[in-house]
């Protein structure tokens, strides 16, 4: 088995046991990444001498037996978290020559754990997009098919793992964007329980929305990286001060007994037969492992696109209002005064989605709208909240699809942003509850990924963690790996 193939678990436990070194492997990736990411797009940014500078210390440090837990394990970090001395671009035009001085807390975690940092993944500008086509530095391509979207914003992150670019990645999920891209690219990627990872050092979308989590091939895998990047964070308001929870101790537990909720509004009518049948085969593989399945209803989930496209703009027009061509970032030239630097720089720095979305969430929260628009939406959130604490009143789990939709032809719905919105259909709702939720590989469809969704109560990601694993014991989707570049 080639070193690409081997999962994180399979790599960690060959570093421990000598078979390889952190330099043979970062330099496998390394070669991994220069082959075949023209193909793709998938890094904005490689850092090849300080991967290999990380490597031979991870090597040094096992030598010496004080390793990490994640000792000389390479993984990529979505381009929207600060590295510090590393280009962090948010892959926008705005923050192209912005080099951070400090790491986020995530980055810091990984680090204190001995990960090597190949590089940064490219992703739709600012987090914004379901596609990842917004990036300033163009779209990534989907492994499976190059001719198709990877799903976004993490795109850059799910396609890297699911063609062997890098075991494992970190991303970020607003309204879908590990989930959603996780199903695409046909890997596994968790966002947790909002407030259990620290938002410090992430560039913020929607601060009240936006989660860190795992993106890699198995549940496992998520769970091995997630334990490391959790925890009570002072330099982060919105972190909780909560014990670290222990995600590996239970995964192989077993799932007898439990209660799976299949919410009626998961499954519309419109929604391709063969998406809703894989998610179906899925959960009689759980039932066959001895949980139980029951009909559930969350009403009010229908209403959670137009909630989020209030919220997050709302939040985006506040966020972003700090770009303003003075402190960092990209700065428009000779600007006659301030208001022409101000607005040329942010008019000539942001893309149109982006740009789309300060409008919108500016025009939400001005004088005379805030009530009609902006409070009205976190009234709905609350209604959703509702929905799934009722919901958790009777069911373990909320299973259903991950994506309406299989991987669709870049360019497609570029041109029609309403259309593009719906991609989120079914992951959404999750962020305005801020529960954790997962999405793992459940089959091909005309050789393209399907993901099913597995939603869980606060706290909760051992669960789904473990339910994630049983099933891929069962199972071999996410042993699946696509052919590209002349890869073999």
């Amino acid at each position: 088995m080639s070193l690409h193939d081997k999962t994180l678990k399979q790599l960690r436990d060959g570093l421990q046991q000598g078979e390889f070194s952190s330099r043979e492997l970062t330099q496998h990736f390394l070669s991994r990444i220069a082959s075949h990411d023209s193909a793709l797009n998938a890094f904005i940014t490689v850092t090849a001498e300080q991967a290999l500078a990380q490597a031979d210390a991870a090597d040094k440090a096992r030598a010496e037996n004080s390793a990490g837990v994640l000792g000389g394990i390479p993984i990529a970090h979505k381009d929207i978290f600060c590295t510090q001395g590393v280009r962090t671009s948010c892959a926008s035009k705005m923050l192209d020559n912005f080099i951070s001085p400090y790491d986020a807390t995530v980055v810091t975690r990984l680090k204190q754990a001995g990960v090597v940092t190949l590089g940064k993944t490219n992703m739709d500008e600012f987090a914004m997009g379901s596609s990842n086509e917004t990036s300033f530095y163009g779209p990534v391509k989907n492994p499976w098919d190059t001719q198709r979207v990877p799903g976004g914003s993490s795109g850059g992150s799910a396609a890297a793992v699911a063609a062997r670019l890098a075991p494992a990645a970190t991303g970020t999920d607003t309204g879908g964007s590990i989930r959603q891209p996780a199903a695409l690219c046909g890997i596994t990627g968790l966002k947790p329980t909002y407030g259990i990872v620290s938002r410090w050092g992430m560039i913020a979308f929607a601060s009240s929305l936006d989660q860190a989590g795992p993106m890699a091939r198995t549940a496992e895998d998520c769970a091995l990286l997630l334990q490391s990047m959790v925890g009570p964070d002072e330099k982060d308001s919105t972190c909780l001060n909560r014990k670290v929870d222990d995600y590996l101790s239970g995964l192989n537990k077993d799932i007898a007994g439990l209660t799976i909720g299949l919410p009626e509004e998961f499954f519309p009518k419109d929604l391709d037969g063969r998406i809703a049948e894989s998610t179906q085969a899925a959960v009689r593989e759980l039932e066959k492992q001895g949980a139980k399945v029951v009909s559930i209803s969350l009403p009010s989930v229908k209403l959670s696109v137009p909630a989020y496209y209030v919220i997050a703009p709302a939040e985006a027009s506040s966020n972003l209002s700090r770009f303003d061509g003075v402190r960092f970032g990209y700065r428009c030239k000779d600007p006659v005064d301030l208001m022409d630097l101000y607005k040329r720089s942010r008019s000539e720095g942001f893309g149109e989605e982006v740009k789309r979305r300060i409008l919108v969430g500016t025009y939400a929260l001005s004088h005379g709208y805030y009530d009609a628009y902006y409070l009205k939406a976190q009234k709905v959130r609350r209604l959703i909240r509702d929905d799934f604490a009722r919901a958790f009143e009777k069911v373990d789990v909320i299973a259903g699809p991950t994506s309406p939709e299989l991987a669709f032809n870049l360019g497609a719905k570029k041109d029609d942003p309403v259309t593009m919105y719906m991609a989120d259909v079914f992951t959404i709702a999750v962020n305005l509850a801020g529960l954790p939720a997962l999405s793992m590989p459940a089959g091909f469809i005309e050789g393209l990924p399907v993901g099913v969704q597995l939603i869980g109560n606060y706290f909760r990601e051992d669960q789904l963690l473990n339910v994630a694993h049983r099933y891929q014991q069962a199972t071999d989707w996410h042993q699946q790996s696509p052919v590209f570049g002349g890869d073999k």
